[in-house]
């Protein structure tokens, strides 16, 4: 160690430090100007603001025709065929044509939210099949299959019956809220 010691003494030989006491402290050296403060501010309120976490990121396309189907663990065979074969009530429904990305995101997280906090248990989504989207077909088609998987109310979907829309519209349903588990729970206790 002393040998290292020694190799930086002899290096620095001629070397005159810097004169005055001028030292910046560095954590605020960079104080953000007002504009840059209300920028930072307004976009961390706009994060807390927007509860949406789905993602408008890379989605795996699906063709205009294709047939959707999508079912939780857990979720019974009879109950799911009931489901397929729309025979459950439609109790709400969004359509979602002539929406952009933005605005079928949107919709699709409020209506979702909206129908579980209201004790809705089954609705339509009419999502049409976009054949004629631009630029991929079936672009809302194929992040409505996306988004519902990443939504926990939703128990299970399939392509309606063409009646209700076929491939160009889903039947969802979507879990009991706390409320109506409640109820089950004192129902089933009385007994």
């Amino acid at each position: 160690m002393s040998d290292e010691f020694e190799l930086f003494r002899r290096e620095m030989t001629g070397v005159t430090p810097l004169a005055g006491n001028d030292v910046v402290d560095i954590r605020t050296a960079f104080t953000p100007t007002l504009a840059q403060q209300e920028r930072r501010k307004a976009a961390e309120q706009q994060l807390e603001e927007d509860i949406n976490f789905l993602s408008t990121e890379y989605v795996e396309l699906v063709e205009p025709l294709d047939t959707l189907s999508f079912a939780r663990d857990g979720v019974q065979h009879g109950v799911f065929k009931r489901l397929r074969l729309g025979h459950y009530p439609l109790e709400a429904s969004l359509n979602l044509h002539h929406h952009s990305l933005r605005q079928a995101r949107t919709a699709l997280f409020d209506f979702i939210q909206d129908c579980h906090k209201s004790g809705v248990r089954s609705g339509l989504i009419i999502h049409g099949q976009g054949k004629h989207s631009k630029p991929h077909p079936a672009l809302i088609k194929s992040y409505v299959n996306k988004w519902l998987r990443e939504l926990a109310p939703v128990m299970a979907f399939h392509s309606a019956q063409r009646q209700h829309g076929g491939s160009g519209a889903l039947y969802v349903m979507l879990r009991k809220n706390p409320e109506q588990k409640q109820l089950n729970r004192e129902r089933h206790q009385k007994r």
